[in-house]
Parts: C-alpha cells; structure tokens; sequence
C-alpha cells in the first residue's frame, strides 16, 4: 500500500460503503456480502430472521444482524422493521465496555476507518479493502 495509485484511502472506503444506504435491508445485504467475501469469517457475523415461508422454500431469509470485529472494535447494524439500529462498541475479553448507538452515515464512516487503519498492518485485509472499494 505504499504506491500512490494502489493507496485506499479513507474516503474511497467510506464511499464503498455508503453505496446503497437508502434501503436499510438491501443496505445490510449488500454490506454482509462484500465484507463476507472480502474479510476473514472470523470478522463478519450475519444474523438473519427466517419466517416459515422462508424456511419452507429454502430461503435464507433476512438479515437482522451485521456484526463486524476488528480488534477490540464491534460494529453492528441491525435491522428491525425496516428500520436501522447502529452500534459501536469496545470490547475485551468478551466484556463490553462501551456501547454507543450512532446514525447510519456515523456508523459507516466509523467502520471505514477502523477498516483503513486494520488494513495499514494487515495485508490480508488491505486486499479485501482493494477487493470492496473495486467492486471485485
């Protein structure tokens, strides 16, 4: 990540994940496929709500829960009738310390930067961010 034309920087990363906001369910699919694909399983857990039709066809049903873990940081977006709950929390050792609730656009722009500073000392996850903000 040390040339220029290869550098991520925060705002082309917050600009991948503002993508689609305007529908909070589609928001949260899009956003658990991308950072499914693109990160480690360990860093992306989807929760989802399946009705009985869904479960009868199969269906995996929607997301409910989008928790994202980059150290001792836990970011979630959940989605409850439509309508979207963000979260940044701290956490060690499986103890929270802090819970802040924060509008949609906060939480993005928090996860993006908490993804670019990740992937400063992780190569794994600046290839996943050049996949997320490429679109490949």
């Amino acid at each position: 990540m040390t040339e220029p034309d290869d550098d991520l920087s925060l705002e082309m990363v917050t600009a991948a994940l503002r993508m689609d906001s305007a529908d909070v369910a589609v928001y949260a699919r899009v956003l658990s496929r991308s950072l499914s694909e693109a990160l480690p399983p360990d860093y992306v857990t989807v929760e989802r709500e399946r009705s009985v039709s869904d479960r009868m066809h199969g269906r995996p049903g929607e997301i409910a829960k989008v928790a994202i873990r980059l150290g001792d940081q836990l970011m979630t977006l959940a989605v409850k009738n439509g309508q979207p709950s963000a979260e940044i929390c701290r956490e060690v050792r499986g103890v929270v310390l802090s819970r802040q609730n924060v509008p949609l656009q906060q939480w993005a722009t928090a996860l993006a930067s908490a993804l670019v500073v990740h992937a400063e000392s992780n190569a794994q996850a600046a290839e996943a961010l050049r996949r997320l903000v490429t679109g490949s």
